[in-house]
């Protein structure tokens, strides 16, 4: 089974930015439509940002269109999200998740089954 092991996080001033990473393991990470979601405490989970296979189409949540980035590197088997302007309310746990591709791209947490345990992002003011 395909394992998503984030990585990336960390405390970085407001305005600043930091770069995730995701890494995928185990078997192929071919085929398969990415997601970026975070979650803070007491709030359910947010879509962030995804990525259609191969990786031509790319959606944002409003909030972080213009900040935020998503990328893949298929041949590393790695997805990444770059946060620029990162403001405090960004605060939160950042998680990857998979599934296979549909051609669509859904902003559902409930749509995606493979998901890594996710990586701590702090903005301070």
């Amino acid at each position: 089974q395909v394992q998503l092991v984030e990585a990336g996080g960390g405390l970085v001033q407001a305005g600043g930015s930091l770069r995730l990473s995701c890494a995928a393991s185990g078997r192929t990470f071919s085929r398969l439509d990415m997601g970026w979601f975070r979650q803070a405490p007491g709030k359910e989970r947010e879509f962030v940002a995804g990525i259609l296979w191969p990786g031509g189409s790319t959606y944002y949540a409003d909030s972080m269109k213009g900040r935020f980035t998503i990328s893949r590197d298929n041949a590393e088997n790695t997805v990444y999200l770059q946060m620029n302007s990162l403001k405090p309310e960004d605060t939160a746990l950042y998680y990857c998740a998979a599934r296979r591709a549909t051609g669509v791209m859904s902003p559902k947490a409930a749509f995606y089954d493979i998901w890594g345990q996710g990586t701590q992002v702090t903005v301070s003011s």
